[in-house]
């Protein structure tokens, strides 16, 4: 009862903490082609040791060249998720520039050259980590990123897996970082990160019924408007998949609107078929299909059936356990790829 309480004084204050904004349906949505954004996620910058979750300096500072200098249209992320509700025109290479975690080198590394190129960012707290280390930051810390311009966004009180978690657990975790957040911010963020971005659809369905706007896993891929707005996906960078070729690849990449995506569930349970079946239908303003591939991480040799837009992917393997994806891609004009990342998760690879 208590967390059913905390949660819905939460569901309250989303939009309290920020005037909730109106505005016009941007002229593109009434176009072929939607409105989107490409959003990216990095965990540490220069953390050496865990090049699994950082960025090397040289490779971050390419980075931020690329976006300073190519055009790209940096923006808040809440002004992102408006636009992919139809409230405000995006245009073209819009990026949003988001950090998980609590590492001490978003405050040390990152954000002093956010601030010195004027590119908003978002921090998504895991609140059970704060104070937890010497290697985290503090709520002083938040507090001053705050003030200096980042916006906060929630990612859980104890970044556990929680598609695999049952109600009871999960709404004791988001009711002690909601109370988290309202003891030491006196807000809570209304955008919502998944942990290791694994989600269910129970999950997605409770953040929705709360009050949350929006929430991100880290699927490669574009966000794109009339997609769910609680599994929208992320390009995540690291040492390996951070170099300046990759990272301009996915700031140009254009998205591919699809619907009636199968499966609807991320989580492949014991007793769902494993490869799952994987179908959907792409857009007609996307054009020809012809040099449409999938490329599925665990190496599955790829049949596609395609009739008229609907798409079917079949793989010969199973996933393993833990997480996996498929990337579908399209080639568009001026050498950029539209982009569709398809997550998965096999129960038994929890880290």
């Amino acid at each position: 009862m208590r967390n059913a309480r905390i949660l819905a004084l939460a569901g309250v204050m989303w939009w309290g903490t920020t005037a909730c904004p109106g505005g016009v349906v941007s002229p593109q949505a009434m176009a072929d082609e939607p409105q989107s954004a490409v959003v990216i996620v990095y965990h540490r910058f220069g953390e050496d040791a865990y090049p699994s979750t950082s960025v090397t300096i040289e490779q971050f500072e390419q980075h931020l060249a690329i976006l300073d200098e190519g055009g790209y249209q940096v923006l808040p992320l809440e002004e992102i998720v408006r636009g992919l509700a139809g409230e405000r025109e995006l245009p073209d290479r819009t990026v949003a520039i988001t950090v998980d975690d609590t590492y001490r080198s978003i405050l040390t590394e990152a954000m002093p050259r956010f601030l010195d190129r004027g590119f908003p960012f978002t921090v998504f707290i895991n609140t059970d980590a704060v104070n937890n280390s010497l290697s985290s930051i503090s709520w002083d810390d938040i507090r001053a990123m705050h003030e200096a311009g980042a916006a906060i966004g929630a990612q859980s009180a104890g970044h556990g897996h929680m598609a695999f978690m049952d109600r009871g657990r999960i709404e004791e975790d988001l009711a002690r970082m909601t109370s988290d957040f309202i003891n030491e911010l006196g807000f809570v963020p209304k955008l919502f990160a998944y942990p290791y971005g694994e989600f269910s659809s129970e999950l997605t369905a409770m953040l929705r019924d709360v009050g949350y706007v929006a929430a991100f896993g880290q699927h490669s891929g574009v966000a794109v408007e009339g997609a769910n707005m609680f599994t929208l996906p992320r390009f995540a960078l690291n040492e390996r998949f951070g170099t300046p070729e990759r990272f301009r690849t996915i700031v140009e990449a254009l998205p591919m609107p699809v619907t009636g995506s199968l499966p609807l569930d991320m989580v492949i349970r014991r007793n769902s078929p494993n490869p799952p079946h994987i179908g959907f239908t792409v857009a007609g303003g996307v054009g020809a299909l012809d040099r449409l591939a999938c490329f599925p991480s665990n190496g599955s040799e790829v049949t596609l059936e395609i009739l008229d837009r609907r798409v079917e992917v079949r793989l010969d393997r199973p996933f393993p356990p833990g997480r996996s994806r498929v990337n579908c891609t399209l080639p568009a004009s001026e050498g950029r790829y539209r982009w569709l990342g398809i997550p998965f998760l096999v129960p038994g690879g929890e880290e």
